[in-house]
C-alpha cells in the first residue's frame, strides 16, 4: 500500500493524529472529521481535509498532503485546490491551515520561491518525519506516525514498544484497543510480505481476532481476486477474442479456485465456444451436485450453498463421489472446511 493511502486510512480512524504534529492544536481537535472532497468545474479531489465540528466556535479547516515522492508541482496543486475549496466554502469556515508531511527534506519540491510567503507563515506546516526525534521520547500518536516510515527492522521494535506503551499508558480498554488496531493497520498494510504468524509474534497478540486484520485480509483477497480476473480476461481475449457480455459476467463471478481451473483449461481453447462450454459445464455440475446433496441431506443453508458454488470443477467431481458416505450435513461441512484448508496450504 502507498504510504499516503496508509496515512489517510490512519487519519480516517483517528483524525486527532494530525494535530499531534502541530505546535498548536484546536481545543476541539478530537471532534474534527477527516474527509476527502470533490470540486466540480474544474474537477479535482482533495484527499485530506479535516473539517471542524458543525456549529462550534472554531471554524478552521485543515488541508493535509502526505508526500513520500518528489512532486515539483505539489505546492501549485495544493494551494490552488485549497484556495478554490476555501473560496467556495467561505460561508462554512473562518480560517484555513495546511499541513504537508514529508519523510525528509529531500522529498520537498525544489522550487519554493513563488510560495515563500505562504511557507513562512503560521498557516502552513511542513513536517519532516526524520526530524521528529526518537519515537520512544514522543507522544504515542507521533510514535504511530513515525512507524509508517520505519524500515522492517526498526518497525519491529517500534511496534512492540508502541503496543506495550498503549497497554501501560491507556487504561480505557476501548481506547487502548483502538491504538493497537492502528499499530496493526500500519504493520499489515506497510509490510505485506510479513506473514500473519510473524506479525502475531512481533506484537504478541492474536491478530486474527482483531477487526483490522479481518478488514485487511478481506481487502487483500478482493484485490488479488480482481487482479486475477483482469489477467485471465486479457488472456481469454487474446485466445478466443472479445468476451460476450454473458461470458464476461460469468467470469467475473468465478472464485479463486475456479479462476485457477479456467487458467489451465484456456490453454486448450480454440474459440469462444470452448469458453462457453467450460462455463456451462461448471454451472451444470454445480446444479447437479447441489440437487444430489439436498436429496440426501435435506435443505442446505445459504452459506453452505455459497461454499459449494466457489469450489472448482475437479472438487465438485470429488464431492459428487464423497457425499455418498455423508450420514449428515455436518459431514458436508467438515468436507468443505477440509478443502478450504487444503487450498490455503497450497496458496
Amino acid at each position: 500500500m502507498r504510504r499516503d493511502s496508509l496515512f489517510y486510512r490512519l487519519f480516517q480512524k483517528s483524525p486527532s493524529l494530525l494535530f499531534d504534529l502541530l505546535p498548536v492544536s484546536p481545543s476541539d481537535a478530537a471532534a474534527y472529521r477527516f474527509d476527502s472532497v470533490a470540486i466540480k468545474e474544474p474537477k479535482f479531489e482533495i484527499d485530506g481535509v479535516f473539517l471542524p465540528p458543525e456549529g462550534g466556535d472554531n471554524r478552521t479547516v485543515y488541508f493535509c498532503e502526505v508526500q513520500f515522492q518528489k512532486d515539483e508541482k505539489l505546492y501549485e496543486r495544493l494551494f490552488g485546490e485549497s484556495f478554490l475549496y476555501f473560496y467556495r466554502q467561505r460561508h462554512r469556515f473562518d480560517d484555513w491551515q495546511a499541513v504537508i508531511i514529508y519523510p525528509a527534506r529531500t522529498t520537498e519540491q525544489t522550487q519554493t520561491h513563488p510560495y515563500r510567503a505562504l511557507l513562512a507563515s503560521d498557516q502552513v506546516h511542513r513536517i519532516y518525519l526524520d526530524e521528529l526525534g526518537d519515537p520512544q521520547d514522543l507522544p504515542l500518536g507521533l510514535g504511530l506516525i513515525l512507524l509508517t516510515s520505519a524500515n522492517q527492522t526498526q518497525a519491529t521494535q517500534q511496534a512492540r514498544t508502541l503496543v506495550a506503551r498503549a497497554q501501560q499508558e491507556i487504561t480505557n480498554t476501548t481506547e487502548q484497543q483502538a491504538i493497537i488496531e492502528l499499530i496493526i493497520t500500519i504493520m499489515v498494510y506497510q509490510f505485506t510480505h510479513i506473514s500473519r504468524q510473524e506479525v502475531e509474534m512481533i506484537l504478541d497478540i492474536r491478530l486474527q481476532d482483531t477487526r483490522v486484520y479481518q478488514e485487511a485480509r478481506e481487502e487483500g483477497v478482493q484485490e488479488g481476486l480482481a487482479q486475477e480476473r483482469a489477467l485471465l480476461t486479457r488472456m481469454l481475449t487474446r485466445k478466443v477474442g472479445k468476451l460476450s457480455q454473458s461470458a464476461s459476467l460469468q467470469v467475473g463471478q468465478l472464485s479463486f479456485r475456479q479462476l485457477g481451473d479456467l487458467g489451465e483449461a484456456l490453454l486448450e481453447f480454440q474459440a469462444m465456444a470452448d469458453l462457453d462450454t467450460w462455463l456451462n459445464q461448471l454451472t451444470e455440475k454445480q446444479t447437479e451436485v447441489v440437487k444430489k446433496l439436498i436429496q440426501k441431506l435435506g435443505a442446505l443453508e445459504a452459506s453452505t450453498s455459497d461454499q459449494i458454488k466457489e469450489i472448482s470443477l475437479s472438487q465438485l467431481q470429488l464431492l459428487e463421489e464423497a457425499y455418498k458416505d455423508f450420514p449428515s450435513i455436518n459431514d458436508l461441512t467438515d468436507w468443505l472446511q477440509a478443502q478450504s484448508k487444503a487450498d490455503a496450504t497450497l496458496s
